[in-house]
Order: structure tokens, then sequence, then C-alpha cells
């Protein structure tokens, strides 16, 4: 887990610090199957700018996902740019909008705010083409390397009725 020492930091009202990290990122599991960044530990942006009432973070990196497409399993990769920004107030009180989760105790987790900034760019289905056909639903196999049909099966006789219903509306 990276992270970054926050009382080493002198700055004061109006003054800003701008710093190359490498920071890592853990896999992701989504639906039950992994992703991975490739890599690992990627370059990122960190810049901390001291503001009268707090501290703003922002950090911006770029990061490959490798995975599963979420319709047939080939595998799929991401590239996405990602920009975050945090707010830690000098006196947050109890308000939790003034408290920045990734701060604790003078220490800035970056693994786990760029997990999060990640997971929160992601699009819906990660897929490895927008076009993917998916799999068969009856026998499993990849649409997108043999696409095919199946007879119409006839459905189980316990739903005739509702089968009857439906023919009268």
């Amino acid at each position: 887990m990276t992270t970054f020492q926050l009382r080493r930091l002198r700055l004061r009202t109006g003054e800003q610090l701008r710093e190359q990290v490498e920071v890592e990122i853990e896999p992701l599991v989504l639906g039950g199957q992994e992703y991975r960044s490739e890599p690992a530990r990627v370059p990122a942006g960190l810049t901390v700018t001291k503001a009268s009432s707090g501290t703003v973070f922002e950090l911006s990196f770029g990061v490959r996902l490798e995975g599963p497409c979420f319709r047939c399993l080939a595998g799929a990769a991401l590239e996405l740019p990602i920009r975050a920004r945090e707010y830690q107030a000098t006196s947050p009180g109890d308000d939790p909008d003034l408290r920045s989760e990734y701060v604790r105790d003078d220490v800035l987790e970056l693994s786990a705010w760029a997990r999060d900034a990640l997971v929160l760019a992601l699009p819906d289905k990660i897929l490895h083409d927008p076009d993917c056909a998916g799999l068969c639903p009856v026998c499993g196999k990849d649409l997108n390397v043999e696409p095919h049909a199946h007879e119409e099966t006839r459905g189980d006789p316990r739903w005739s009725v509702l089968d009857e219903l439906r023919e009268k509306l």
C-alpha cells in the first residue's frame, strides 16, 4: 500500500506542492472476476494545496486495467485517465464532508484513494469489444466466434397457465 507522509509538509496558506509518486493499484474483484492494473505500480501526479480552511489534495494518473470481458470472458483491457480531488478541513468537527477518509494521522493513503477513484471511473460493463455478443445462454459457446441459434424449446409445463394468459392479452 502506497502512502504519503503529510507531516513533512510545511505549507502556508496559498502554497502548493506538486510531486510525482508511484502508486500501487490493488486488484479489483467485480462480479466474481479479478481485474488487475498493468503495471501494478503506476506513476501519478500528486498536488497538495494549503487553503485558509484546510487542504486540497489532487491525484491524477493513467491506468490500464486488464481482466475478463463481462459478456464472453475473453481478455479485456481498459485505458482510463483518472483525476480525483479530496478536501480535508483544518477543523472538521463532526462533519464527514469536511474530512477525507484517506487522511489518517498525517498520512495520505494513496493506494486506497487511487483504487476508489478507479472504481468510480469504470464503465457499467467491461467489454473486450463494444459489439461483444457474449455466450450462448443454451450451450455456453462464444457467440463472437460461432454465431448460432437454437430451436425454440417447449417451456416448462408448470408455466402453461401464464402462457395462456399472455395469449389472451
